[in-house]
């Protein structure tokens, strides 16, 4: 299922094609890197995401040892991935190997809002990253000025 090229189906219903997964990386690579500092590897064979190519902060997988899944495993702040697999458990998942830790699984197999992908990896990158890489994000959204 879902490896690129073939056309996937998930237990619930959800379907994807290699283009869609070639899409779907495409604009998770481009808020990724679209972050200071941040550049791309594989990392157990997954498209990984890394700060000062050291700290990850967000994986992209394809049906990550069958699971049936495209979908991003992503740091999140303390207590957000319980609220937000309980409050909705069709999009959202605890990732195996890293959700003891609190990150969070997102589907982008199932009801995609891109808008919401970019924030949660905004969110992942600033629970990861050295203070002054965030220092310089608030001031980008603030226009320079830091409050």
């Amino acid at each position: 299922m879902g490896r690129a090229g073939d056309k996937g189906d998930s237990s619930d219903g959800a379907s994807y094609s290699g283009q869609d997964v070639s899409d779907a990386l495409e604009r998770v690579r481009g808020s990724c890197l679209s972050l200071p500092e941040t550049n791309e590897r594989l990392s157990h064979g997954a498209p990984t995401f890394f700060i000062r190519d050291t700290t990850t902060f967000v994986m992209f997988h394809d049906d990550h040892h069958g699971d049936g899944k495209l979908a991003l495993w992503c740091a999140a702040p303390e207590g957000v991935q319980s609220l937000v697999v309980e409050e909705d458990p069709r999009r959202f998942f605890v990732p195996a190997y890293v959700g003891h830790r609190g990150w969070l699984g997102l589907r982008l197999d199932v009801d995609i809002d891109w808008g919401e992908v970019g924030a949660v990896i905004e969110d992942a990158y600033r629970c990861v990253a050295p203070r002054v890489l965030i220092a310089g994000l608030e001031a980008d959204d603030t226009g320079g000025r830091v409050d």
